[in-house]
């Protein structure tokens, strides 16, 4: 298999390193840059061909993964269609971009497949969604899911629910950011050193994430655990509670929902 990395910033770096480590040779690899300073530094790093052209990035391709910013997709791929190979694969990890935008820029029957990322991805523990085209079969969502299996997990959802993969996975490591920064603030003022406050709050969201997805126990059933009648922890979640933390929560990703939506719509042809 051949697949092109249409650009290699921060994410299609991520994504090449993960490839390669789970087995994917540099020949069977192309990615590209506008930049040449770009391209000779991937290719020093990883040994694959790096070139400034996507349309000769793509040539003979099997798989195409676009990963360039949403306002450059159509460009892109009215650039590359006329040089992909015939049945090749066309991933894009373009947020708000919806399929059927896609699809009128690439030749009529062209398989699809669009995905919505998220940055934990940079440390091989990505959470990816999929969503399959008009053209896309079982056989390209399963390539696609063991692509981005290179750095992370993925699950396989109708287009109609990525809003809500945006605002549950797609921007929640941003709200884990904030819950950590809260925590170590917290700690600080309580009278603990910063860089042990750090420690302290990262090691428990990391085990406590582990904790959730190793165990397959309700998160309900694992703060019970922690929760003792009467105890600190109780007293720190009643104090949530009476803050309206929870349904803040829920209020935030509906607005994260809603503006995805609006963002998919400000995308589509007028």
């Amino acid at each position: 298999m051949t697949i092109a990395l249409l650009g290699v910033g921060m994410m299609g770096e991520n994504l090449l390193a993960g490839l390669l480590a789970g087995g994917i040779t540099p020949d069977q690899v192309v990615g590209t840059d506008l930049r040449p300073e770009r391209q000779r530094e991937i290719t020093v790093k990883y040994g694959v061909r790096v070139v400034g052209d996507n349309s000769t990035a793509v040539a003979g391709a099997d798989t195409v993964v676009v990963i360039v910013k949403p306002y450059d997709v159509a460009a892109a791929l009215d650039g590359i269609s006329a040089s992909l190979a015939p049945g090749a694969l066309v991933v894009s990890l373009a947020a708000g971009v919806e399929i059927a935008v896609l699809e009128a820029h690439l030749p009529a029957g062209t398989p699809v497949v669009r995905v919505m990322p998220n940055t934990p991805a940079s440390v091989g523990e990505g959470m990816s969604a999929v969503a399959g085209g008009t053209s896309a079969t079982a056989e390209h969502l399963l390539r696609t899911t063991e692509l981005l299996g290179a750095v992370g997990r993925v699950v396989t959802v109708p287009e109609k629910h990525l809003d809500a993969v945006t605002a549950v996975s797609g921007s929640g490591p941003a709200y884990v950011m904030y819950v950590a920064e809260a925590m170590i603030d917290a700690g600080v003022l309580l009278g603990l050193p910063r860089d042990v406050a750090t420690a302290l709050a990262t090691q428990t969201l990391y085990g406590s994430a582990k904790l959730l997805r190793d165990s397959g126990t309700h998160p309900a059933v694992l703060r019970e655990n922690v929760t003792s009648p009467g105890g600190t922890t109780a007293a720190a979640l009643r104090t949530l509670d009476d803050h309206g933390v929870k349904a803040a929560f829920m209020a935030a990703m509906e607005a994260c929902r809603d503006r995805s939506r609006e963002l998919a719509a400000e995308a589509r042809p007028h």
